[in-house]
């Protein structure tokens, strides 16, 4: 017998959310790149999006009104494209809750998003590069590995 899978609802968080977002955002780091954040300075930095929605958004997933996903979208401009590049960053989904369509939805969700703001020229993302699994996910999203790697300089 095949089993159901959960009805989930996609949502633009709100200032209320900033609790469970600081939460994934620390499990996400905890999990995947076995990095303790610190809790005052994603506090600062989850609301300081709310405080500035030019840089992005969150978006959260809900299964019977109980958030088990996010993501953060945040924005670079392209000067060959003349359009802005979706940035999918801080990808969360409970444990429990995975494999159930949580991020198919959450991604989809942006997807139009996107497509419906003609400043938009593509979606991408980076993830820490032993993530298999997620790969293995976003590769089945349709997404596509780039020729490009990131570098940086952190002050």
């Amino acid at each position: 017998m095949v089993e159901k899978k959960p009805d989930i609802f996609v949502r633009r968080a709100t200032l209320e959310d900033s609790g469970i977002l600081c939460q994934f955002n620390m499990a996400m780091a905890e999990e995947t790149e076995a990095r303790s954040l610190d809790q005052a300075t994603v506090t600062a930095g989850v609301a300081q999006l709310f405080l500035d929605s030019q840089q992005g958004f969150y978006l959260v997933a809900e299964i019977g009104n109980a958030a088990c996903g996010s993501l953060m979208i945040t924005y670079e401009w392209s000067d060959w494209r003349n359009g802005l590049f979706w940035w999918i960053q801080s990808v969360y989904v409970e444990p429990t809750a995975r494999r159930n369509g949580v991020f198919t939805a959450l991604y989809q969700t942006v997807k139009q998003m996107a497509h419906h703001d003609d400043t938009a020229c593509g979606l991408r993302l980076y993830m820490e590069q032993d993530n298999m699994p997620a790969r293995a996910v976003y590769m089945a999203m349709g997404m596509e590995t780039t020729p490009y790697q990131v570098f940086e300089d952190l002050f």
